[in-house]
């Protein structure tokens, strides 16, 4: 029975965690389709006054135009990460983890999908940057930006929580020291799963 549970948890967490990297992919890519038909290179358009702008740049570096001059290197590390997250999943138990990879595997295949596809060539396409929020943050970004982000974010607070990749939480006992919960139906609680997790990346 446990290895059945198991078996369906992980089902679960990777139709999430595919359908949220399609959900990210797919808006990434139509709303840099739209920002390129509709607007000229260097164009800045008021959508919330001074709050959002869109404003079309290509951005030959990493997220938020960091490094720029080194994409061959983003290529392969966005190749490595989408082996990695591909491997991984399999071992994935937990909705909001699947949420994490999801966010991230939709963000980095959107801004590869550019270097890979757009000009000035193969491998070295110029990511397509168009949000800009001047009165948070001075750089230029995209809708794969922010699921990167946002993968992040929501990975520290899952392992500042110590919740596990199976949904497991560490319990204390009487003394303070990590204790593990009973197994009644559900996975023995403990925080190793996080501490795995950052070795493997």
């Amino acid at each position: 029975m446990e290895a059945e549970r198991r078996a369906r948890l992980g089902v679960t967490a990777l139709l999430v965690l595919v359908g949220v990297a399609i959900t990210v992919y797919a808006v990434d890519q139509v709303s840099k389709y739209f920002v390129v038909t509709t607007l000229a290179e260097g164009e800045t358009v008021q959508v919330l006054g001074d709050l959002l702008h869109w404003q079309f740049v290509r951005n030959p570096g990493a997220a938020f135009s960091f490094a720029s001059g080194m994409t061959w290197v983003f290529t392969i590390l966005a190749a490595g990460v989408i082996t990695f997250i591909i491997w991984f999943a399999r071992r994935i138990r937990s909705i909001a983890w699947a949420l994490v990879f999801g966010l991230l595997l939709g963000g980095v295949l959107g801004n590869l999908t550019d270097r890979l596809f757009r000009e000035p060539g193969f491998g070295i396409g110029h990511v397509i940057d168009f949000i800009s929020t001047p009165w948070m943050l001075p750089a230029i970004y995209n809708v794969a930006d922010i699921a990167i982000v946002s993968s992040m974010i929501l990975f520290m607070i899952l392992t500042i929580r110590g919740i596990g990749l199976d949904g497991s939480r560490p319990v204390r006992d009487g003394d303070g020291a990590d204790a593990a919960a009973p197994e009644s139906g559900r996975e023995a609680r403990g925080g190793g799963a996080p501490a795995e997790l950052a070795r493997e990346s």
